[in-house]
């Protein structure tokens, strides 16, 4: 199968040349595929953010390779404005890029800059609007001021969205959202991705939802790639990630806790369910 992107030792240094140089990137290697989710977690400060805005072309590669869909993004003659049509970007808050005084306004926004007619543009709005659960009988002539902090960062989503990415680049897209919240949203990206040939690259601090969404995980630390895996291969290695000062899903850290107390139990599982089931063998 064809990647959707390619990422080949990627380096990147802010500020280079002056005494507040400082390296975010060394030689990360990365690759996506259609219909996976794609885990990115490390500590503050590891590059997670750096990477994913080399994805969609708001930063240059210094020095390696960026490839979106055989677009190359070191290439001065690339049209980012197409790679970024592939490639969709939700910031950390994403509720704060509101900017339009009304909801299908700030969803109409990205793609009229594309030039799309009105007709076109009035189908992506809503189907957006749609996809992210916010009817648009309901919201759309909303003011966006007055929605809740998990309804605008809805609406943020079905502005990206709305431009018909195969790819979401997600930063910390949960961070902030009570536990409903976080459930709708992680929902409604699973159900985005199942479409054919969508992909979604997803940056968290939350090992629970990492563990419970992604496909295949990268552990970055200090700019570079520690591990790459599944998350049941992560996340089975808790040692790895406490030392680089992450934590591990709740019921992984239980059950690694039973094994070291010597009860026979696996220490790979990911899920309360799993759980369960690891347990009620064990008891029985």
């Amino acid at each position: 199968m064809k990647p959707l992107i390619e990422v080949h030792s990627l380096h990147y240094t802010y500020l280079r040349g002056t005494p507040l140089e400082t390296v975010a990137l060394r030689g990360v290697d990365l690759v996506v595929y259609p219909g996976e989710v794609v885990g990115l977690v490390g500590p503050t400060g590891s590059g997670k953010s750096t990477l994913l805005q080399h994805l969609n072309g708001l930063l240059r590669p210094q020095a390696g390779r960026v490839v979106v869909d055989g677009m190359d993004l070191g290439d001065s003659r690339t049209d980012l404005r197409a790679v970024r049509r592939k490639v969709g970007l939700l910031f950390q808050s994403p509720e704060d890029q509101l900017f339009e005084r009304y909801v299908a306004d700030d969803v109409a926004y990205g793609p009229l800059q594309y030039g799309l007619p009105p007709e076109e543009v009035r189908a992506r709005v809503r189907r957006a609007m749609l996809a992210v659960g916010l009817p648009p009988e309901a919201y759309a002539d909303r003011p966006t001021f007055a929605l809740s902090g998990g309804e605008r960062r809805r609406v943020a989503l079905a502005g990206v969205l709305a431009l018909d990415p195969q790819v979401l680049v997600l930063d910390e897209p949960l961070a902030g959202l009570d536990p409903a919240g976080r459930r709708l949203l992680a929902s409604l990206l699973e159900e985005w991705c199942a479409q054919e040939g969508r992909a979604i690259v997803w940056a968290s601090h939350s090992m629970d939802e990492v563990a419970r969404s992604a496909d295949r995980m990268y552990l970055l630390a200090e700019g570079r790639v520690i591990r790459e895996g599944t998350p049941r291969e992560i996340f089975g290695d808790a040692e790895l990630l406490l030392e680089h000062g992450l934590d591990v899903p709740a019921v992984t850290w239980v059950l690694r806790e039973l094994a070291r107390a010597g009860l026979p139990v696996r220490t790979d599982v990911l899920t309360l369910e799993e759980a369960c089931d690891v347990l009620e063998g064990v008891l029985r």
